[in-house]
């Protein structure tokens, strides 16, 4: 069912609070589905999937609930009523393709939920339908840069028709992220109050450990979303892990909210060639996530290049941290 209201999903944060430290994020989507053969040079990205594979989509969710995660985020982060244009898709068709990566999320949930080996130590897992910036839909890396030169009312003009769809398809909460610059995240949360059964975490791409990918202050950005109400937590993703430790006390100096962070796994991207190098390992991230953790997180997982094992890793010492 639809979204009811935001105190009922903060209500569900609680839940997970009370029974261990952390509320456990998944990791990577787009980049695991590529691990694990999916051709992904699409504008599309991701939602390229919802067509082709859906399947596989499903399957990766399944995982990192298997692996511990309390939250799926859904495969919608690219899928836009202007990208699925481009492809020949009309207001109809997109609109069913968006609810579609809700649907895999809730199945997998749902086939991990009923079996009761699973259920043992857990709250029933949410989803979170992805909501990404504007840049995503320009395909050309602008969240990674903001200046988009849109006001506040033109960014939620953009964002509305999409937030309509996913706000009826019986996702937990919206996952407004990798948001380059304040005015977006401020357009966000403003039409947040045209629904007002909504909720959302809210999370920036940032450039180094004190700035969002535009360059403004992270603790201002955080600051400006404190008074509302349906923004349930704030935080980061889509950002290198060296610079976490500084942006979580960044934030938690400037918020009431819960502070989420997911950043990527430490590789570095080469998008001249489009290849990823480094070699990460689990056990290293999992130990990252102990110290983001100390320092306030307490809503973690992974985003670009992390994988199940990685989430598995985090809930391993989360476990021990709860039983402790």
């Amino acid at each position: 069912m639809p979204i009811t209201t935001s105190s009922a999903s903060a209500s569900l944060f609680d839940a997970f609070f009370t029974n261990r430290k952390l509320l456990l994020l998944d990791g990577a989507l787009a980049t695991e589905l590529e691990r694990r053969g999916a051709d992904l040079n699409d504008p599309l990205w991701s939602a390229k999937l919802l067509i082709e594979q859906p399947d596989l989509i499903r399957q990766v969710h399944l995982d990192y609930f298997l692996a511990g995660a309390d939250v799926a985020t859904t495969a919608s982060y690219q899928a836009t009523f202007e990208s699925f244009a481009r492809r020949g898709y009309d207001h109809a068709a997109a609109a069913a393709l968006m609810a579609d990566s809700v649907r895999l999320a809730i199945e997998a949930r749902d086939a991990f939920w009923s079996e009761p080996a699973n259920r043992v130590g857990r709250i029933r897992p949410l989803v979170a339908a992805s909501v990404g910036p504007y840049g995503a839909m320009l395909a050309d890396g602008s969240e990674y840069r903001g200046h988009y030169g849109l006001t506040e009312e033109q960014l939620m003009d953009f964002h509305r028709p999409r937030l309509q769809v996913l706000l009826q398809t019986g996702a937990d909460l919206l996952a407004c992220e990798t948001i380059p610059c304040l005015a977006e995240a401020r357009a966000l949360a403003c039409l947040l109050t045209e629904f007002p059964g909504a909720a959302a975490w809210i999370s920036f791409s940032c450039c180094d450990g004190m700035h969002n990918s535009q360059g403004e202050l992270l603790s201002d950005c955080v600051a400006a979303l404190d008074t509302y109400a349906q923004v349930l937590a704030v935080g980061v993703n889509c950002t290198a892990p060296e610079y976490i430790d500084s942006l979580v006390e960044q934030a938690r100096a400037h918020t009431r909210k819960p502070v989420l962070v997911y950043p990527n796994s430490g590789e570095h991207y080469d998008a001249t060639h489009k290849q990823w190098h480094g070699n990460p390992s689990a056990s290293h991230f999992a130990e990252q996530a102990r110290g983001w953790h100390a320092r306030g997180a307490r809503l973690i997982g992974g985003c670009c290049r992390t994988s199940p094992e990685d989430i598995a890793a985090v809930n391993r010492w989360c476990s021990a941290l709860s039983n402790s």
